[in-house]
């Protein structure tokens, strides 16, 4: 939602047309789509609509169009990912406020250091949409777009702190075998200098980029074409 996470070009009134279906041959109708074609290079035509499913957006109300405004306002554009959610204004809603509360709000965690959780997990669950959207993040807060690549393919190949590796380590364990999480990785998390209140921010950043990843690959979800350029 912030610049990190957004490309130039989508509108409220691209917002308003419905969700097209995919053409013959694999390839997206051009131009439709749920938030209709965000601004898209002829070369990533493929990346529209933004999702498969054919989901008609709802009017925006006045908080939903004042919200727009603030994002187009602030950073130039409309995150896809909140374009996707037109057709349901109650879960965009609720959406939004889980994403600003935790990755945008005061906390013992960086704005960088939720990013890197959320493009560690988006990694193992192999989303296209995050993975380009968080990463672009983690090479603008962080301003090394070299970080930002490893933390896409392998952050283990980053050189990283022992409260950042920690954190990761704990994220990915989180998503990939969440049954196997005991006292003792919480206690390696206050080892390395995290809170209890911590430990439960690196939780649930984890948490949401786990369900973001599975709508995101259930829905097809494309990134803004502006996301792979940004901040190399």
């Amino acid at each position: 939602m912030s610049r990190q996470a957004a490309a130039k070009g989508a509108t409220s009134q691209a917002a308003r047309k419905p969700a097209g279906r995919k053409a013959s041959g694999g390839k997206a109708a051009a131009g439709k789509g749920i938030a209709g074609k965000a601004a898209t290079s002829a070369k990533h035509a493929d990346d529209a609509p933004i999702v498969a499913l054919d989901l008609p957006a709802a009017p925006l109300d006045a908080e939903i169009e004042a919200y727009f405004a603030k994002c187009r306002e602030k950073i130039g554009y409309v995150p896809n990912v909140l374009l996707a959610y037109t057709h349901d204004l109650a879960k965009l809603k609720a959406f939004a406020a889980m994403y600003n509360d935790l990755m945008l709000a005061p906390c013992g965690l960086s704005k960088l250091e939720r990013e890197m959780i959320a493009v560690a997990v988006s990694s193992v669950n192999r989303c296209y949409y995050c993975l380009t959207a968080h990463g672009a993040a983690v090479r603008q807060l962080s301003g090394d777009p070299v970080l930002g690549e490893q933390m896409v393919m392998n952050y283990r190949a980053a050189r990283l702190d022992a409260r950042q590796r920690a954190m990761l380590d704990f994220s990915v364990k989180l998503t990939e075998t969440p049954w196997s999480v005991e006292d003792e990785d919480r206690e390696g998390l206050r080892k390395v200098g995290f809170s209890d209140r911590d430990i439960w921010d690196i939780s649930a950043v984890a948490a949401f980029f786990n369900m973001s990843n599975r709508v995101a690959s259930g829905t097809d979800m494309r990134p803004n074409a502006a996301y792979h350029g940004s901040y190399r």
